[in-house]
């Protein structure tokens, strides 16, 4: 038998929980003993909430942590949150932290829900006309309605439900390739279960429709939601007079500030490049809150790097304006999370974060998404234009290179006061330490 043999196995996910670890350890590692040992460490101590957590997916064999760390002192619409983030790349939830403290002594992070409508296809082919095709549905949607009551009622009842449905072309792109188009309120959902339940109705009833009506086949390609949401839509902004902008964390003059500012946020609008990187650091923020609420952040992602290149150029998601003498930095973004359902109601600590957060509405959450985002962007190109990013990221950075050389206590004391006033980076701080090491053993040896 073969290395590659030996690494298969069949009817894996039938094993209990315990089997597959005992499996991949001793298939895939050397220290049996002690990768048992770490892997299992991370089980949860209570079994119950173990047991949701293996639920959340398949073959699971123990727990990935990540830090859960919250920003305080964000202010949307006058209230002030604790945000709740779930990241482990350093610096951003101080950086997050940072802007919010910085705007929050200038009236804080506005919002405005733009929209909030989900969509949904379903995906055709059919080698009739597409006048057939809409006569066809003006008969057949009464019937359909009906048919789908009892799937929408509860959630007509909170204002929700299936609210717009209509018929695109695109047999010039795909020989008799039709989609149906359908539009969606889904309240403090998510709505995913829901959306791709009618749809799925759907298709049916217009197979069964359509090839009773004439004998082309209709072929149902697929039903799905789209991820791509502008319809659900936030616009969250910041301002304040330029002269305003002076702050400690800002050392050159507001005025020079406020133009670096602005000329950053432009050129992230025309050059993908820059865009993308830009965006990223808009997702640090979003995408830490996402995932501590128990919501989609891949979802989430998706959706805004779409409508990033709505026009057909990626381009930056926040923009900035300076006009007589008032500096605006402001941000539309598309996004489609719950507050009931999933996750948020299943993990603990997604439980906790709403509950942290006011146990908000979807589109209050919504909100405090876009203001997290748009704080660690602001943060993010505040010290791109002043002292340059890697000063303070590579200092909240220290610690992890401090584990990862296995520094002792007494070392870390000496390397954190030695870089108070040096560059950090990796090499340095190597080095740095290993003079500390050669200084001790030296004096040892005399």
């Amino acid at each position: 038998m073969n290395e590659n043999q030996k690494k298969l196995i069949r009817g894996f996910s039938k094993l209990t929980k315990q089997a597959k670890l005992d499996w991949i350890i001793t298939s895939f590692f050397n220290k049996t003993q002690s990768v048992y040992h770490e892997m299992s460490s991370f089980w949860l101590q209570d079994d119950k909430q173990q047991q949701i957590i293996d639920g959340f997916s398949e073959n699971t064999v123990s727990n990935f942590i990540l830090p859960y760390s919250v920003c305080p002192n964000l202010m949307v619409n006058d209230n002030i949150y604790c945000v709740p983030m779930v990241t482990e790349e350093s610096s951003v939830v101080a950086a997050a932290a940072s802007a919010a403290k910085f705007w929050l002594e200038r009236g804080g992070f506005k919002t405005q829900i733009l929209g909030t409508q989900k969509i949904g296809q379903v995906h055709i082919k059919w080698d009739g006309s597409f006048q057939e095709l809409l006569d066809g549905w003006q008969v057949l949607e009464p019937a359909f309605r009906k048919t789908i009551q009892p799937l929408v009622h509860n959630m007509e009842q909170r204002g929700g439900g299936v609210k717009e449905m209509s018929w695109k072309d695109f047999t010039n792109e795909i020989p008799g390739y039709y989609q149906a188009f359908v539009k969606f309120e889904t309240c403090d959902s998510m709505g995913a279960n829901f959306i791709n339940t009618i749809l799925e109705e759907l298709g049916k009833a217009l197979g069964e429709h359509f090839n009773v009506l004439r004998d082309d086949q209709l072929e149902v390609i697929m039903c799905i939601l789209s991820n791509y949401t502008p319809d659900c839509l936030v616009r969250v902004s910041v301002s304040c007079p330029v002269s305003q902008l002076k702050d400690s964390s800002i050392p050159i003059d507001a005025e020079d500030f406020a133009s670096l500012f602005n000329t950053a946020i432009r050129i992230a609008e025309i050059d993908p490049y820059r865009a993308t990187t830009h965006n990223k650091g808009i997702f640090n923020g979003i995408d830490a809150v996402v995932i501590a609420t128990g919501n989609d952040f891949r979802a989430v992602e998706a959706c805004g790097h779409t409508y990033a290149a709505r026009s057909g150029s990626y381009s930056s998601l926040s923009h900035c304006n300076i006009e007589h003498g008032i500096f605006e930095f402001w941000m539309d973004f598309p996004m489609a999370v719950g507050t009931v359902g999933g996750l948020t109601k299943l993990h603990p600590l997604a439980q906790k974060s709403n509950e942290l957060l006011g146990n908000p509405s979807a589109e209050t959450l919504m909100q405090i998404i876009a203001a997290t985002g748009l704080a660690q962007n602001f943060a993010a190109i505040r010290s791109l234009v002043t002292t340059g990013i890697q000063k303070g990221h590579m200092k909240m950075h220290l610690q992890n290179i401090l584990q990862q050389l296995s520094a002792a206590d007494n070392e870390t004391e000496l390397v954190l006061q030695h870089f108070e006033h040096h560059v950090v980076s990796f090499n340095a701080v190597r080095t740095f330490l290993q003079d500390i090491r050669n200084s001790k053993a030296a004096q040892l040896s005399n």
